[in-house]
């Protein structure tokens, strides 16, 4: 993936920032999983899990795995099935990719607007987690950061796929 333009760049820029900040939540989750484990362990000097645990997995999760998408897309990490990629030429080759990164652009969007309508859905409804009361549209308001820079980058991606075939 060349990034050599500002545009270039400053997709790279947004989707590493979310990739990291999806790895600081999953680096958290782990250390309070850790601690609610120990907790448990040692429920017998006083101590014990740490409340709502089950919840902030959840939600820590969701937002890494929506975090995660758009660095994955942008270094084409997802899984590809190359049955063909060998028999037939470069030009077929990289029409492939721009109709693949048409339809990765289709499933962005629609995640990110389903995900936009249920935000709003649970924001209406005065929806929480059971044990520690969160908002549940704050949870899917963080995901939605992660699904608007994924159809950012299949924006882009698209656009350099089509460069590369017309040219």
């Amino acid at each position: 993936m060349k990034t050599d333009t500002l545009l270039g760049k400053g997709i790279r820029a947004i989707a590493g920032a979310t990739a990291l900040a999806g790895g600081a939540v999953l680096v958290a989750i782990v250390i309070m999983t850790c601690v609610s484990v120990t907790g448990r362990g040692l429920i017998s000097l006083g101590l014990g899990p740490v409340e709502g645990d089950f919840e902030m997995v959840e939600i820590g999760m969701a937002f890494a795995v929506f975090a995660f998408l758009p660095w994955c897309h942008l270094q084409r990490g997802h899984a590809t099935v190359e049955l063909f990629a060998g028999r037939i030429g470069e030009r077929a080759n990289r029409w492939i990719d721009v109709i693949s990164d048409l339809l990765f652009l289709l499933v962005a969007a629609l995640i990110a607007w389903r995900l936009w309508l249920g935000m709003l859905d649970k924001k209406s409804y005065f929806e929480t987690t059971f044990i520690l009361q969160i908002d549940i549209w704050q949870a899917y308001a963080a995901c939605m950061v992660g699904a608007a820079v994924f159809t950012i980058v299949s924006i882009y991606q698209l656009g350099c796929s089509l460069k590369r075939a017309l040219s």
